[in-house]
């Protein structure tokens, strides 16, 4: 499945960051204000984690309601630690609703396989290439 391409631009204002999925979606990221940042939007990090919150809530959300469990609302915190060996995640789920023991267990299994989960615990290769841009013309030097 392809995904919709994201762009990340940045322009004067230090360290801000504009991003378009190319379907009116608009975000941004920033650091904060310790860092030069102007603390305006979530790190990259937070950014990072909150795609596996999102995926996680919304793959067990689905499961739920396709099995007709009466998952009422689903909370996950994240937090990543990064040391000399990597890095870690952790990630606390809390499930509200009439669920049974059985009921949680599944979840749990469907939370590590939501698709997020899958791509950030196995090998990921990231090809970089820098695109030739035209010269500036002398009314934009």
């Amino acid at each position: 499945m392809s995904e919709r391409v994201v762009t990340a631009s940045i322009g004067a204002t230090n360290f801000q960051v504009t991003f378009d999925d190319g379907a009116h979606h608009l975000w941004h990221a920033d650091e904060p204000e310790s860092l030069g940042g102007g603390d305006r939007a979530p790190t990259p990090v937070s950014l990072l984690l909150s795609g596996l919150g999102a995926c996680t809530s919304i793959t067990l959300k689905m499961y739920a309601q396709r099995k007709g469990w009466p998952l009422d609302d689903v909370q996950v915190s994240l937090s990543m630690h990064t040391g000399d060996q990597g890095s870690t995640i952790d990630r606390k789920i809390v499930l509200h609703g009439e669920l049974t023991d059985e009921h949680r267990e599944r979840l749990l299994q469907v939370a590590n396989a939501c698709p997020v989960h899958k791509i950030l615990t196995r090998p990921i290769a990231i090809n970089t290439g820098l695109v030739a841009t035209l010269p500036a013309t002398p009314d934009e030097a």
